[in-house]
């Protein structure tokens, strides 16, 4: 019986030597390319240069060694058709009937940081993705095998069968086409973001979006769906798919959400600052000296509404804090650190899932891309730009803030802008004392705000999201004692709107910036 023949060339060698002596002792043929044909020899396996099987050498640094008739004639032709099989044999075409390739790495070199555009040029791989969609295409009668988690199965498939299963076979091919169609995704983003037009850098005729599964998750928003947590190839050193779950049950579809939101939050600020969230609203946020006491400012009201939500620092969590978080029984906490005596004292109640991610630069995160899928589309913009700094601010009303009511609306209005529209935000002294979120009317998300607020409103800032289109909310807020309110500003009604601070003594900014969020 004729041996069968597998081509293997594999830039990520994890157990191809293992899988290649598996088919060896099997009787099949080996073929192979480069560093991996060295490796297998090393062990001991006999190999077949891939210049042997097509009579010609590799050239070109390597470039050109595996796109030849010989080796696609090899993998494409059908055995079920005496055509195929005819052309073949007058071409001195033998059959390959697996092919074990992986990519050059370039996600791997792109990922460091003095990469060059020519240095990441030379790792696109060409004749890899034609190999691997040449094999899928063909996969009633070529095996494909793309990642070595696959090596075993198939291994175990071909020991008890003689061969692999169709059903397998299909699945290997599926995973063949999203390998290709992944590493092709990396590679076309990065080249796109050397464009100069910002419309085609960031708005292409075509886009896709490269995204490998990272978890399987228990349950969606709800317990009845099904979800999982997909990472981005290169994610930001200091987002949320870098960290590392320290200790707790596994993360919630809610959870990964909630901690998202507070961590794009807290770590905009470099003073010490604790957020807490819940049901993708913002319901608590402190500034201080230290990060124990922005944690009380932020859980001032009573513990029961920040069960099941989350709470994120902006340092290490240390004794003290931990002490502080751990009365609240939140779902999960993020920090970029955690002080082995704060980890003690989460020990004692290890359902709170703990997630340390690493903090750089809070005052300069690139942008990227805020994502709505709607019905047979997707919506897509650039993530909502950082806040502006207040001297870009314009006081429109006589009466001037004072510097705390300026450093406490700027706090409000940080916090804002991640609350679901329409949103106010009430502040005093840094601390958040009231957050109305997510109304069909801002004069409903200002009574609300100061309903939280209570008597504490009194001599307290408010920020907004959006313009106040009429004074009705500046009325409802003087009688409660608010001093100083920011907002975009534009509304038809702003005169009137104005003249109301003015005739109540508030101080009113005009940012010119909407932060609505839906």
């Amino acid at each position: 019986m004729k041996s069968r023949k597998a081509l293997i060339s594999v830039s990520n060698k994890t157990g191809v030597v293992i899988f290649a002596q598996e088919l060896a002792m099997m009787g099949w043929e080996i073929v192979s390319t480069g560093g991996t044909a060295r490796s297998l020899r090393e062990a001991g396996v006999n190999v077949k240069d891939i210049s042997e099987l097509t009579g010609f050498p590799e050239i070109l640094d390597g470039r050109l060694k595996t796109l030849h008739p010989k080796v696609h004639g090899g993998i494409l032709g059908r055995r079920d058709l005496p055509l195929h099989g005819e052309q073949m044999k007058e071409q001195g075409i033998e059959t390959i009937d697996l092919v074990a390739v992986n990519l050059y790495p370039f996600p791997e070199v792109i990922a460091r940081k003095d990469t060059t555009l020519e240095e990441a040029i030379e790792n696109i791989d060409i004749g890899g993705p034609a190999m691997v969609r040449a094999a899928a295409k063909n996969y009633r009668d070529v095996i494909v095998v793309v990642e070595p988690s696959s090596y075993s199965m198939v291994v175990e498939e071909l020991r008890r069968r003689g061969d692999v299963s169709p059903s397998t076979r299909f699945w290997l091919a599926v995973q063949a086409f999203s390998h290709t169609a992944y590493y092709d995704s990396i590679i076309s983003n990065y080249l796109r973001q050397r464009l100069d037009d910002e419309k085609e850098k960031f708005f292409p005729p075509t886009i896709t979006f490269p995204f490998a599964k990272a978890q399987q998750l228990p349950y969606g928003e709800n317990p009845h769906q099904n979800a999982a947590f997909y990472r981005e190839p290169l994610p930001a050193p200091s987002s949320l798919a870098s960290g590392r779950q320290l200790q707790g049950k596994e993360l919630s579809f809610n959870n990964i959400y909630d901690l998202h939101i507070a961590w794009e939050l807290v770590r905009g600020f470099e003073q010490p600052a604790a957020i807490a969230v819940k049901h993708a609203n913002p319901c608590g946020a402190g500034l201080a000296p230290t990060l124990a006491e922005a944690c009380r400012k932020a859980c001032h009201k009573d513990l029961e509404p920040f069960r099941e939500g989350v709470l994120t620092f902006n340092g290490e969590v240390d004794e003290q804090t931990a002490r502080l978080a751990s009365k609240l029984y939140p779902d999960a906490i993020v920090a970029p650190s955690f002080s082995a005596e704060g980890l003690k004292i989460f020990a004692a109640k290890k359902d709170i899932r703990l997630l340390e991610v690493p903090l750089e630069q809070p005052h300069k995160i690139a942008p990227g891309y805020d994502f709505k899928k709607v019905s047979g589309g997707l919506l897509l913009q650039k993530d909502q730009p950082e806040v502006l700094a207040p001297e870009e601010w314009t006081c429109v009303t006589g009466r001037k803030p004072t510097e705390q009511e300026m450093r406490d609306l700027f706090f409000g209005l940080m916090i804002v802008q991640h609350a679901k529209t329409s949103a106010v935000v009430i502040t005093k002294r840094l601390q958040a004392l009231g957050i109305g979120a997510g109304q069909l009317s801002l004069v409903d998300a200002v009574k609300i705000a100061l309903d939280q607020a209570g008597q504490n409103a009194r001599g307290s800032v408010m920020a907004s999201d959006g313009f106040l289109p009429f004074k009705n909310s500046v009325e409802i807020a003087a009688a409660e004692g608010i001093t100083a309110i920011v907002q975009p500003g534009g509304a038809k009604g702003d005169e009137e709107v104005i003249e109301a601070c003015e005739k109540y003594n508030i101080a009113m900014l005009f940012t010119g910036r909407q932060h609505f969020k839906h």
